[in-house]
């Protein structure tokens, strides 16, 4: 075979290909105009003199011809760029960069104050930005590094290209005012059927969770209310004798700033995960490691609500 000496710049555009198998989420993984990684390929397909990468009903495929490139070149980038990262620095006393997040409405609300104490002591100069947006959106801002993490609940984001680290378990709690006739620290499956809710829509993934099992589970709930703005929901609450589903760290954040609120569990023990979001591209970049470990921190001493100290009369399967 006759093969042209190679230009070495085009082996991390041959990998992207064969990771994305697609030129367009290719380029956006490289920060590149599609037509800059088309022109590359084509110098690729020059160069060793075979198609590498053909067109399929599902995107386009590749050769055996690009599989051996890929398999030799990948872990001669892997060093090269560990060995490139080895004296890079972050000081977080002295950077100015600002740090963007993804953080949904609830999860702003609820733990984002103690990121911003824990930030503001540990990196003062760095402005905190926080960003919500769409899944399609949010998966190509981290791979852009437009956003650096995505705190929360986000299961659009368990793809291949992405990185997750799981920062702590959570789960329901229930809103009501004090001295509400039905309180107890649990509430009975009859007591929480008895009582009329205030039921939140379109303000968060983790409130899917709790509808999706609450219609599993085929249980009617008295909705007195709807209301896309969860903010309303502890005004609502103190006034009269409604209810409010909501994130365990919600809850507790209303019921901490005024003593007209009061938490109770629900009869059902749910919980999912809150987890951080990145993207592969920045597994080893120092600035995303310490952001890492510093938002760990931040969840593990978190004063979230007690947990449950029995079984739920319902428990998800």
């Amino acid at each position: 075979m006759s093969l042209k000496s190679p230009d070495l710049n085009l082996l991390p555009i041959a990998v992207a290909l064969y990771d994305e198998l697609s030129v367009s989420r290719a380029a956006r993984l490289l920060g590149m105009s599609q037509p800059a990684v088309s022109k590359a390929l084509r110098r690729l397909r020059e160069t060793f003199d075979d198609p590498l990468f053909v067109r399929s009903p599902r995107g386009i495929v590749p050769t055996p011809r690009a599989h051996a490139i890929v398999r030799a070149a990948r872990p001669h980038l892997h060093h090269l760029q560990e060995d490139l990262l080895k004296g890079e620095r972050f000081d977080p006393a002295a950077s100015t960069r600002p740090f963007s997040l993804a953080v949904s409405d609830v999860a702003e609300m609820a733990f984002f104050p103690s990121i911003v104490e824990h930030f503001r002591a540990h990196s003062p100069k760095c402005l905190l930005n926080t960003v919500s947006v769409p899944d399609s959106q949010l998966a190509q801002g981290l791979e852009t590094g437009d956003i650096d993490l995505a705190a929360g609940y986000f299961p659009a984001l368990a793809l291949r290209h992405f990185r997750q680290r799981r920062l702590s378990r959570h789960g329901f709690a229930c809103l009501m005012r004090a001295g509400h006739p039905l309180w107890k620290s649990r509430l009975t499956v009859s007591a929480f059927l008895a009582a009329e809710h205030v039921v939140i829509h379109g303000e968060g993934r983790s409130l899917d969770v709790l509808e999706r099992f609450i219609e599993r589970r085929k249980m009617r709930r008295k909705i007195a209310v709807y209301t896309s703005h969860v903010l309303s929901a502890p005004f609502i609450v103190m006034e009269s004798n409604l209810i409010a589903t909501l994130p365990f760290a919600v809850v507790t954040r209303f019921a901490s700033l005024t003593s007209q609120v009061v938490a109770a569990l629900p009869p059902f023990d749910i919980q999912y995960d809150l987890k951080l979001h990145w993207h592969r591209r920045f597994d080893n970049d120092p600035r995303s490691l310490w952001l890492r470990e510093q938002l760990a921190a931040v969840f593990k001493d978190h004063k979230w609500l007690a947990p449950p100290s029995g079984p739920a009369p319902f428990l998800e399967p």
